[in-house]
């Protein structure tokens, strides 16, 4: 997994899959959310992510007040956060 950021912009490729993968996220997003209240989060083509990854954007969302929208690229993952009830919650929508 690559993970970039540009200002509140991050974009992510490859599948979001590891320990090491969530480490990566959440220190980027801790970061960006000390400056910006709102993030725009793309998932190029992951097919799925950990569910420490989806605790932690959950955390953001509803207890630190970050307003988080997800462009995602693949299908399947969009339905999992669909599954999940999430997809209002990240504003999840098809890249």
């Amino acid at each position: 997994m690559e993970i970039k950021a540009t200002s509140n912009s991050v974009t992510i490729n490859g599948n979001i899959k590891t320990v090491s993968d969530f480490q990566k996220i959440k220190q980027l997003l801790d970061r960006i959310s000390t400056t910006h209240r709102s993030i725009i989060i793309n998932i190029v083509d992951s097919l799925s992510m950990t569910s420490s990854v989806i605790g932690y954007l959950n955390k953001l969302v509803l207890k630190d007040n970050i307003s988080i929208q997800m462009k995602i690229g693949n299908v399947q993952l969009l339905e999992l956060l669909n599954d999940l009830n999430l997809t209002s919650t990240f504003k999840a929508t098809k890249a």
